[in-house]
């Protein structure tokens, strides 16, 4: 990896990283009968709430990238679950607002608390200027990555000419 220079080399263990954080979801998502879609509603949900963020329908259906059919999938299967709430918006009854039920976060806690711990102890070893670094890295990473443009199609493989 040192041809690549240390930049690279960062960017790729941060892949490794994202890649494992994945396979988890994907682990937690087959155990408790959930798409990886529900899997990542609930984590919106939860950061939504750490945020102070009201969360709609519509919200979380810009979060998700999913029409209005599709959120509706997501949020009735968390409902059925028993993962998710819909409440009325007590300052503005037409609004429902999600949240991620109890239940579910202990649930989360569970299944993902290990490995949180796991990282957070990691970050103890840090000192304040190395944690300070992490942390300006990371939103710097996120900012990237989301407003990078959409190459979902232009990564395409050309088509192969025909042979016959």
């Amino acid at each position: 990896m040192s041809e690549q220079g240390p930049e690279l080399e960062i960017v790729h263990l941060l892949r490794k990283v994202t890649v494992e954080f994945g396979l988890r979801q994907a682990e937690f998502a087959a155990l408790h009968h959930m798409h990886g879609t529900d899997v990542r509603a609930l984590i919106c949900l939860l950061d939504a709430g750490r945020a102070g963020t009201d969360a709609t329908a519509g919200w979380l259906g810009a979060q998700l990238g999913l029409n209005s059919a599709g959120t509706t999938a997501v949020i009735d299967r968390l409902e059925r679950l028993g993962h998710l709430t819909r409440t009325r918006d007590p300052r503005d009854r037409r609004r429902v607002l999600l949240a991620v039920d109890e239940r579910a976060v202990e649930l989360g806690w569970a299944f993902f608390g290990p490995l949180i711990e796991n990282m957070v102890t990691v970050l103890r070893d840090f000192d304040e200027n190395e944690t300070a670094a992490v942390r300006r890295f990371l939103h710097a990473a996120h900012q990237a990555v989301t407003s990078s443009p959409d190459h979902r199609y232009a990564s395409r493989a050309p088509a192969r000419p025909s042979t016959g």
